[in-house]
């Protein structure tokens, strides 16, 4: 009677050590399975973040380029037109090579679960932006289109008042076209810039 009691404790030692092994084995799995994933995670945000400063970067470096264009020919035309002048209208032509669903794409590619919220409302608000000076400068565009383009072969009279030298008020939205593209110009450097920050402050804490 005692052998088979001692056989039997025998046996709930080597069983419960097994178990414990199992609780061990699968343990470690578990965690090595995790450690991968977020292994794997901060690799890709990693990848997103760099992608994106080094995009804004550029975007920052040409758009100031391209604004100091922009805010010396709204200059020089403003300037013309106060001295009593009849500067040329030309065909306002606005283009950009941003898509929409780039941003979507970001998104959807693992962007909006691994970076930090204030990375994403930055990177809304630019995006909020950038929608809404497309939708401004498309608008001026479509009246260049209508108003403008049309009547290029026109004397300097059909655009201006002789008497006043001023432009008709048809033609008034062409000068506010200009300065729309330099606002434009800045709120991009602005929120470019904000975001850009954000981007280096989650990816170099």
């Amino acid at each position: 009677m005692e052998d088979k009691r001692k056989t039997f404790s025998a046996r709930l030692v080597r069983w419960t050590a097994e178990l414990v092994l199992v609780f061990i084995g699968v343990s470690a799995a578990f965690w090595l399975n995790n450690y991968q994933q977020h292994q794997e995670e901060a690799k890709r945000r990693d990848q997103i973040l760099a992608s994106l400063e080094r995009l804004l970067g550029q975007g920052i470096e040409s758009g100031k380029t391209n604004a100091s264009k922009e805010e010396q020919q709204a200059a020089t035309f403003q300037h013309a037109l106060d001295a009593g002048e009849m500067p040329l209208l030309r065909p306002f032509v606005f283009t950009t090579d941003y898509s929409p669903g780039d941003f979507a794409t970001l998104l959807q590619s693992g962007g909006i679960e691994l970076l930090d919220v204030e990375t994403l409302t930055a990177l809304r608000n630019d995006e909020s932006v950038i929608r809404w000076g497309l939708s401004r400068m498309a608008h001026y565009q479509k009246l260049s289109d209508e108003l403008i383009v049309p009547n290029l072969d026109q004397d300097i009279s059909f655009f201006y008042d002789p008497a006043t030298r001023k432009l008709r008020k048809r033609f008034e939205m062409y000068p506010e076209a200009l300065q729309a593209t330099v606002k434009f110009a800045h709120d991009l450097d602005r929120t470019h810039t904000e975001l850009l920050k954000r981007i280096q402050a989650e990816r170099h804490p």
